[in-house]
C-alpha cells in the first residue's frame, strides 16, 4: 500500500507558500541587474503585470487589483510612465479617465525578467523528480487560478503547465 501523503489545512500551505514565494525572491533576484532595465521595484512589476492583463483598464482598477490606493497608484503610474514602461491615453468611453497599456519597452521589460526568473526556477526544478513536478505544477495552477479571481481578473490563467509553454 502506497504511503499516505501528509495531510495540508490552508494554514499549514499558506505557510508553505510563504516560505517558498521567500525563496523566488532570491532566485529571482539573482543576475536580475543583466536586464535590459536592471532591477524594477516589486511594487512597479506587479503594476505592469496587472496592466499587461488588462490592457486600457483605468487607475481604479489597477488600484483595485494591487490593493493600494488612487493616489499611490497615480504616483506609482508616474514613475512607470516616466521610465517608458507605461503609457497613459484618454479614455474612449470616459472623459476623465485614463486608460493605461505597456509600451514596447514595458512588454520588453517583463518579457526579459520572466526569461531571467524561468531560468532560475528551471534550474532548482530540474532536481525534481517527474512525481514532484507533476503536483507541483497541478497546485500551481490552481493557486493561480484562485490568486487571479481574488484580485478581479477573473479569466482563467494562461496554459501554463496545461499543454503548452509560456514563451512571453
Amino acid at each position: 500500500m502506497p504511503p499516505t501523503p501528509p495531510s495540508f489545512d490552508a494554514a499549514r500551505a499558506a505557510h508553505a507558500a510563504g516560505t517558498v514565494a521567500e525563496w523566488l525572491e532570491v532566485l529571482w533576484g539573482r543576475g536580475q541587474d543583466g536586464t535590459t532595465l536592471g532591477s524594477l521595484p516589486p511594487s512597479q512589476l506587479r503594476a505592469l503585470t496587472v496592466v499587461e492583463e488588462r490592457a486600457g483598464a483605468n487607475l481604479r482598477t489597477l488600484s483595485d487589483a494591487l490593493g493600494s490606493r488612487p493616489p499611490s497608484v497615480s504616483r506609482l503610474c508616474d514613475r512607470l510612465e516616466a521610465g517608458g514602461l507605461l503609457e497613459r491615453t484618454p479614455s474612449a468611453t470616459s472623459g476623465r479617465e485614463v486608460e493605461l497599456r505597456l509600451t514596447s519597452r514595458g512588454r520588453t521589460a517583463l518579457h526579459d525578467i520572466r526569461a531571467l526568473r524561468r531560468h532560475e526556477v528551471t534550474e532548482v526544478l530540474q532536481t525534481m523528480s517527474a512525481a514532484q513536478l507533476a503536483a507541483l505544477a497541478e497546485g500551481l495552477e490552481a493557486f493561480q487560478d484562485a490568486a487571479r479571481s481574488r484580485v478581479g481578473l477573473e479569466q482563467p490563467s494562461a496554459t501554463i503547465g496545461r499543454g503548452e509553454a509560456d514563451t512571453a
